[in-house]
């Protein structure tokens, strides 16, 4: 069976306790994430986990049979490995985070300990670490972080995701008060830079979201010309499609890329892990690793990213910076003019 382990063991809870709410707290996470990672396991496997619509919570056949399966998948993850048995390095990475080139040298270094991917969303990225289903996690934040390590590790560039024959087009840089007036495809608390200018200058009232079950689902409303999505650049990639595209927002703050691990794991393979992101060599000595370093190796942020080191923010400079701004309003706000015309003709 091809899924997460993270997702197995929310499903897991729903299906013990017939009840999101408790589920949600016997796992420590919002009752939100809970149902949006059940919502993602439906989806990767193609199936209703629980009868809808319904006034309890039942499961369907599909749901009772992978309860039977899933209760074996983690009791045998849970069990101690033996000696004869590798151990293995498991990585959470958040949705559009490449760990790539830190993984290459991983396996240089330690052939001798497979890693491991598991990729998370906002809803169970903290979870994976606190259950121990997790040894480390790229997270982005916020994250909780009762008990948990954390280094900053570089700041991802806000764009915003629209049709291809968007006026925004045109440009290479919007500011958010050029998007008041958009439908957007998301939850505005996620967006209050969004918010607090719509609630000045937005002259339509705010559209009610439409129903989508993930990021993909949001991107193919973009595509369909329903509204638009403001995510970090690394997540634009991650759903890219021949009818969309994306410019860079000012004016939103940048959201920012960790490496996590439980404060009371501090394993060796841990330590050595960490040693890999600073950009320390195989015979440098570990040292200690410390909670709010930032890594020391040059290069370390991917492209439409910033390293962690203070500088300033995206879109927070003067000079061109802001003749760009002012042409991104002007060019924004003239081809909304001129959909407004078209629409009264």
């Amino acid at each position: 069976m091809d899924v997460d382990l993270v997702a197995l063991r929310s499903f897991v809870a729903v299906a013990e306790h017939l009840h999101f709410g408790r589920a949600a707290a016997a796992l420590g996470i919002s009752r939100r994430a809970l149902s949006s990672a059940v919502v993602d396991l439906e989806d990767q496997l193609g199936t209703e986990l629980f009868v809808r619509p319904s006034d309890r919570t039942e499961l369907t056949d599909a749901g009772r049979a992978l309860h039977a399966r899933a209760v074996d998948l983690l009791a045998a993850d849970a069990r101690p490995a033996s000696p004869s048995e590798a151990r293995v390095l498991r990585i959470g990475i958040a949705p559009g985070v490449t760990v790539t080139k830190w993984t290459r040298v991983w396996a240089e270094r330690r052939p001798d300990v497979p890693v491991e991917i598991v990729r998370t969303d906002p809803g169970t990225q903290g979870a994976g670490l606190h259950d121990g289903t997790l040894d480390v996690s790229f997270v982005r934040l916020p994250v909780d972080r009762e008990g948990l390590s954390l280094i900053p590790l570089y700041s991802e560039v806000p764009v915003v995701v629209v049709p291809q024959d968007h006026p925004a087009t045109v440009l290479d840089h919007v500011d958010v008060r050029d998007l008041v007036d958009e439908h957007l495809l998301q939850d505005t608390d996620a967006l209050p830079q969004w918010r607090e200018a719509a609630a000045a200058l937005r002259t339509e009232p705010v559209r009610p979201l439409p129903a989508m079950r993930s990021t993909a689902d949001a991107v193919a409303l973009v595509a369909a010309g329903v509204g638009v999505l403001v995510v970090p650049q690394s997540v634009a990639r991650l759903h890219a499609r021949k009818d969309v595209t994306y410019r860079e927002v000012s004016g939103i703050d940048p959201t920012h890329i960790a490496f996590a691990w439980p404060a009371e794991r501090s394993t060796d393979l841990v330590e050595e892990l960490i040693g890999i992101l600073r950009g320390r060599t195989a015979r440098s000595s570990r040292g200690s690793s410390g909670t709010g370093a930032a890594p020391e190796a040059a290069g370390a942020a991917p492209d439409g990213a910033t390293s962690a080191t203070p500088r300033p923010a995206a879109g927070t400079g003067t000079g061109s910076a802001g003749g760009r701004r002012s042409s991104a309003r002007r060019a924004t706000g003239s081809g909304q003019q001129r959909n407004r015309r078209r629409g009264g003709r």
